[in-house]
């Protein structure tokens, strides 16, 4: 395989699944691993290769964050079980329906991984996840506006959170930065706690989808307990809970 035909597959690789091991690359393209790493190291617009993974460049926000949390430094934490959680996620999802998809990086894959054949409404505050579903033809986006909040590439506003109390949401796909049975459900971010509020008080199913690394941990501020959620959804599957 010729490289501009290797750098056009592997650019159709990470649009279906947001990220992917050397490893797999390697076969998918048929070469060694180390041309795939040339591949990328000459393409750095176009791809970045972080700790064993491979996603794309423009996933990898340019700002600088914050002490507590940013994009750029989540981007590479256990990518794989994240995108395994989201493709459970992303089952749960049927036709005709509205649906809430939180900010972070967990959840970015479970927009790339909509069914194509779903026609969706989807609510989001997120440039990176908005993004990603200005790309897919049945769906119908509602971005919601607000100040930018550069280390979570996210908005946030009174405007915003009057609307997302006059929606009825289906289902609200929920992420967080840690998930403690005595501290609740937490995050690192201030600006989203009213957000993802709003969007589970409108919602008719809310399902918290983390990977196995945010059990036990407790972040800066708490936004819901366990007991709120009709679901948890990691790498390992769905849990159903009877919603308190």
């Amino acid at each position: 395989m010729l490289k501009p035909d290797r750098l056009r597959a592997l650019a159709d690789a990470l649009t279906r699944q947001n990220v992917m091991r050397l490893r797999d690359a390697a076969a998918l393209l048929g070469v060694s691993e180390m041309t795939v790493r040339r591949d990328i190291a000459a393409n750095a617009d176009r791809f970045t290769y972080l700790g064993g993974y491979i996603v794309s460049a423009t996933d990898v926000p340019n700002n600088a964050g914050n002490a507590g949390y940013s994009l750029e430094q989540e981007k590479d934490h256990f990518a794989q079980a994240k995108a395994e959680a989201s493709a459970i996620a992303a089952g749960l999802i049927g036709n005709n329906e509205t649906l809430f998809i939180d900010c972070g990086t967990t959840l970015v894959a479970l927009a790339r991984l909509i069914p194509p054949e779903r026609h969706v409404t989807v609510v989001c505050y997120s440039l990176n996840v908005a993004e990603v579903l200005r790309r897919k033809p049945n769906v119908r986006m509602i971005l919601l506006g607000g100040v930018y909040v550069p280390s979570s590439d996210s908005f946030a506003g009174e405007e915003s959170l009057e609307m997302l109390r006059r929606m009825g949401i289906n289902k609200a796909f929920i992420s967080a930065g840690g998930v403690d049975p005595a501290r609740g459900v937490t995050c690192w971010n201030f600006h989203e706690v009213a957000v993802k509020q709003a969007a589970m008080a409108s919602a008719v199913e809310r399902h918290l989808v983390v990977d196995r690394s945010k059990f036990g941990v407790v972040k800066a501020v708490r936004f819901s307990q366990i007991e709120d959620f009709d679901s948890i959804i990691t790498e390992e599957g769905r849990q159903a809970r009877k919603r308190q």
